[in-house]
């Protein structure tokens, strides 16, 4: 069973086989050619007999329908091996930077969990991220899937995942950042962090009523090193990317080796 932690988990009750993942050559960049709400109803139609791992949305939604230890149906021949966004939007269309960022979480996290390669590939036989058009009619015969635009956008995708994986210092230089996810609380990232939530609000600039924004990046009081309490969901990579720190040097920090494996409830100290 694979889920990612930060997409937001809605299964599909059929449009998929279980268990029937062979392998994780990359990820596929689709698009919709609709909105993410309509290309989400349409999934959960028995009779659409189609699918995908994960959706995003322009304003930054990140869905995921399919778990990864399944084949979604979303590329034909291509199903077997590779994973699938599908993108809210229109033949012709940009990804937004949002959907950028999403589907370079997308790519980070299947390059620490599959050691998928952050580059770009145009070959069905290569590794890393593709595109539904390069599979041709084996793939399904999209080959305008997700259009000109977008492909020229799958390098920023890479440059973003490379970020995100390979990690770029702490923010501000009071001790480092943290990245609002859903569901969060000052509360709650106080406690996890170890640092009070009062310390964080003032070093922000926040008052009452404390509302945080998803994507918000946070300066963390405190100099030097600080630590992590894991919570249910969380990878090493995810940990980093929110924290603006190399998830390598969060496991050296940590004594962690392969395969990286973290427990809700562990702390962590984060250099």
């Amino acid at each position: 069973m694979a889920r990612m932690p930060g997409a937001e988990w809605r299964p599909i009750p059929s449009n998929f086989t279980r268990g029937g993942q062979e392998s994780v050559q990359g990820v596929v960049i689709h698009i919709m050619d609709g909105s993410l709400s309509g290309t989400d109803s349409w999934f959960r139609n028995p009779a659409a007999q189609a699918s995908s791992h994960f959706g995003t949305g322009k304003g930054g939604q990140l869905y995921q329908w399919v778990d990864t230890a399944d084949r979604a149906w979303a590329q034909a021949a291509g199903n077997r091996n590779w994973l699938s966004v599908e993108n809210e939007g229109r033949g012709g269309d940009s990804l937004t930077s949002a959907q950028l960022d999403r589907c370079a979480a997308v790519l980070a996290w299947a390059h620490q969990v599959y050691g998928v390669p952050l580059a770009v590939t145009s070959s069905t036989g290569g590794r890393g991220l593709g595109y539904h058009g390069m599979g041709g009619s084996a793939w399904g015969g999209h080959t305008s899937c997700p259009g000109s635009a977008i492909v020229a956008q799958l390098p920023e995708i890479v440059r973003r995942a490379q970020a995100l994986a390979g990690g770029g210092g702490g923010g501000g230089s009071t001790g480092g950042t943290y990245t609002v996810r859903s569901g969060d609380t000052l509360s709650e990232i106080g406690q996890r962090l170890g640092i009070d939530w009062h310390k964080i609000a003032e070093a922000n600039g926040l008052r009452s009523p404390y509302v945080l924004q998803i994507g918000q990046r946070l300066t963390l009081p405190g100099a030097g090193s600080t630590t992590y309490t894991v919570r249910s969901g969380d990878s090493l990579s995810v940990i980093g990317a929110r924290l603006g720190v190399s998830w390598q040097r969060i496991a050296e920090a940590n004594g962690i080796r392969a395969p990286y494996v973290i427990t809700p409830g562990q702390t962590l100290r984060i250099p």
